[in-house]
């Protein structure tokens, strides 16, 4: 179980981590740039991982349609988001701003699927709205370092991020994990591919030994390690308790963002974290009941 609990801590750690570099890239690399080039090098690495470890699959028309929608979702419009954000906010509020997925997922399974929320999860929602809240009364201070408007770019992402994971929850089983995740990046390179060819004097930048490797960073442990990671832990620890790990994506963005990229946290980003972390522990944990 300790073995579980680690890929599950080192998952969501390094979701966290990928704010700080995805902020990074944004500054010197067009958006549609650095998603399509995300996507195509995953592609290259799931191809064989599929081949070697999922079992022949043909998958239905259905399928492929549920993926396609999650790429422009998930891929498309979570990166445009979160990208363009970071251009104007700081990789500290961005990854607290993340922190309210759990919510956003909660809502729309609750409005969408139909799911029923326990009172718990609309708990976890307003107090997820008032972190949000507090933030965006933190801009109106004349030394502010982030940005509404990047702030609330990054959550545009994440309803894009909730609406991948809802029709993540749709698709069910129908498909083994490594198959269906790439059969989403191709989707999510083709969506994307018209958007970089208009950019591509722009990939000169990747001539740049550490900008590259940031790339291939970010590709590999965003759309490959990350996704093993997690699915490696959920075979031994409960979904409800595994939600409780998201709490790792907030305090590994935020700690990278202090010691890596120089930001200072104030009061408020005091407040809005520890705001936070209680959603994502209201909005995921499952109180077993008992027979």
């Amino acid at each position: 179980m300790t073995r579980a609990y680690l890929q599950l801590a080192l998952s969501m750690s390094l979701v966290g981590a990928n704010v700080a570099v995805a902020k990074i890239l944004a500054d010197s690399l067009p958006i549609a740039m650095i998603a399509c080039l995300r996507c195509a090098i995953a592609v290259v690495v799931l191809v064989p991982l599929a081949r070697i470890f999922d079992p022949p699959v043909r998958p239905s028309a259905a399928s492929l349609r549920n993926l396609a929608w999650q790429a422009l979702f998930g891929t498309a419009l979570y990166n445009a988001g979160l990208l363009a954000g970071l251009r104007l906010t700081t990789a500290l509020e961005a990854g607290l701003v993340l922190a309210t997925l759990p919510a956003v997922v909660a809502i729309g399974g609750a409005v969408w699927l139909r799911e029923r929320m326990p009172a718990r999860q609309w708990l976890a929602v307003m107090i997820a709205a008032t972190a949000m809240a507090a933030l965006t009364l933190a801009r109106l201070t004349p030394d502010a370092a982030g940005s509404a408007l990047g702030n609330a770019l990054v959550f545009a992402g994440i309803c894009g991020e909730a609406m991948y994971v809802l029709l993540g929850k749709r698709l069910g089983n129908a498909l083994p994990v490594l198959t269906a995740s790439l059969w989403m990046q191709v989707f999510s390179t083709l969506i994307l591919l018209p958007f970089t060819l208009a950019e591509l004097p722009a990939m000169a930048a990747l001539a740049e030994p550490h900008l590259a490797g940031l790339l291939l960073f970010h590709s590999l442990t965003a759309s490959v390690l990350c996704l093993l990671l997690w699915y490696a832990g959920l075979k031994r620890v409960p979904a409800g308790m595994a939600g409780v790990f998201t709490a790792f994506l907030p305090a590994t963005a935020a700690v990278v963002a202090i010691l890596v990229l120089g930001e200072t946290p104030t009061l408020v980003h005091g407040v809005g974290f520890a705001l936070m972390l209680a959603s994502v522990f209201l909005a995921t944990w499952h109180r077993k009941v008992a027979a």
